[in-house]
């Protein structure tokens, strides 16, 4: 694939979330977009703020560009997406894969929301189609398909930089994890294998986030050929088996994101947080026991299953 064009970038790092958002322009018409942006959750108050959005609206001032869409590359599991508050102030459209209508229809069901609730990816302004090129004024943005972190993940190829999402972290890290509802090890590795490493070795790659294994500095951009060559779970030479090996077993060791209910139940309707109630709150829904079903009273049920969602 021809890489034409060198898209300047700016990295913003949510230490709480250990994740990168990234403003993406063109050096010549200041066309821009952002990708993955944040919006600040305090678990403990349950209370939002602005305080990453703002400065990605700062960055856009000082870097006098033209803001022409916020993309996400997934439905965020750790973090609430700021792309509906960021839209409100600039007016940008928010896009995401077009493959988030399975999303949706996973956390409805999970969160036993009416059957009312749209799944067909009304909430977000444009869906996305992967191989399909569009372009934002003279951002030329090609979604790659690259499900098993989500089965509606894309990653982002933007002249000889691609943003992987939660596809492909640092070498040094590995990928994403695969065992959320929908998700698959078998998918990702294809995904990657396929798709990403498919792409030019001097391609830029800008991850979706960076947990500094051995409390090493910052660091969200490497490239395919490194990637290829050293990627600690999933390299060139790393067969399936090994793969799915590797990536179950290190899945079955992980916690559930801390901020999974209130992340889902915000980014799949596109950012929007819980409508208001007639007391005047806005309240967040959270499963209670869900692998481990209970009564009432919290006694484990002999006879319940462990639900699969995949």
């Amino acid at each position: 694939m021809e890489l034409s064009t060198r898209p300047m970038v700016r990295a913003f790092y949510h230490e709480d979330t250990s994740t990168l958002t990234y403003l993406v322009w063109d050096p010549e018409s200041r066309d821009a977009l952002i990708i993955d942006p944040v919006l600040d959750y305090d678990v403990f108050a349950s209370q939002t703020r602005a305080t990453s959005a703002d400065e990605v609206l700062s960055a856009l001032e000082q870097e006098q560009v033209n803001l022409r869409v916020i993309v996400e590359t997934h439905a965020h599991a750790d973090h609430l997406s700021s792309a509906q508050y960021l839209k409100e102030k600039t007016g940008a459209p928010i896009g995401i894969g077009q493959d988030i209508t399975k999303v949706q229809s996973i956390f409805r069901s999970i969160f036993n929301f009416p059957e009312t609730t749209p799944t067909d990816g009304s909430q977000f302004d444009l869906l996305l189609r992967p191989g399909e090129v569009q372009h934002f004024g003279t951002l030329a943005v090609l979604p790659l398909p690259t499900p098993g972190h989500t089965p509606a993940c894309l990653s982002y190829l933007i002249g000889d930089a691609v943003f992987t999402g939660d596809a492909l972290f640092m070498e040094d890290y590995g990928t994403g994890r695969a065992d959320f509802p929908g998700g698959s090890a078998e998918a990702l590795y294809h995904s990657v294998h396929e798709v990403l490493y498919s792409l030019p070795e001097a391609t830029r790659v800008f991850v979706g986030h960076d947990y500094r294994p051995g409390d090493r500095a910052l660091r969200f951009e490497s490239t395919i050929g490194r990637e290829k060559a050293s990627n600690v779970q999933l390299s060139q030479a790393t067969t399936e088996a090994e793969y799915i090996s590797l990536r179950q077993r290190r899945d079955r060791t992980l916690k559930a994101p801390r901020l999974i209910y209130q992340s889902v139940q915000t980014n799949v309707y596109g950012g929007l947080l819980p409508e208001e109630e007639p007391n005047g709150g806005r309240f967040f829904k959270i499963p209670l026991n869900r692998s481990a079903p209970t009564n009432r009273a919290g006694a484990p049920l002999a006879s319940s299953k462990e639900p699969n969602n995949s």
